[in-house]
């Protein structure tokens, strides 16, 4: 089963891509090193404060699936300095 969350985020406090793109890189190294997830950013490259970032797990199972995503969310939401604001789930 293959399943992707795609999760729009608001970083408060990155006044610049460096800075953005800093606490990005931070939480893609951990989603990947302690999940087995593959995730990137794939949007609003160029705003400072906004991202959207793609995760996806396949497993043979929807209910592993599932449980990967809703960890790399929850690791995702570990993070003070950025929010989650929309997720969308699809399912393959």
């Amino acid at each position: 089963m293959i399943g992707a969350a795609v999760c729009e985020c608001i970083i408060y406090d990155a006044h610049s891509l460096k800075e953005k793109r800093a606490v990005l890189q931070r939480i893609l190294t951990r989603l990947k090193q302690k999940l087995n997830v593959s995730a990137a950013e794939v949007d609003y490259h160029d705003v400072w404060q906004r991202t959207k970032i793609a995760i996806v797990a396949v497993t043979a199972a929807r209910v592993s699936t599932e449980h990967e995503l809703q960890n790399a969310l929850k690791l995702i939401d570990s993070f003070p300095e950025i929010e989650r604001t929309v997720t969308e789930m699809e399912w393959l």
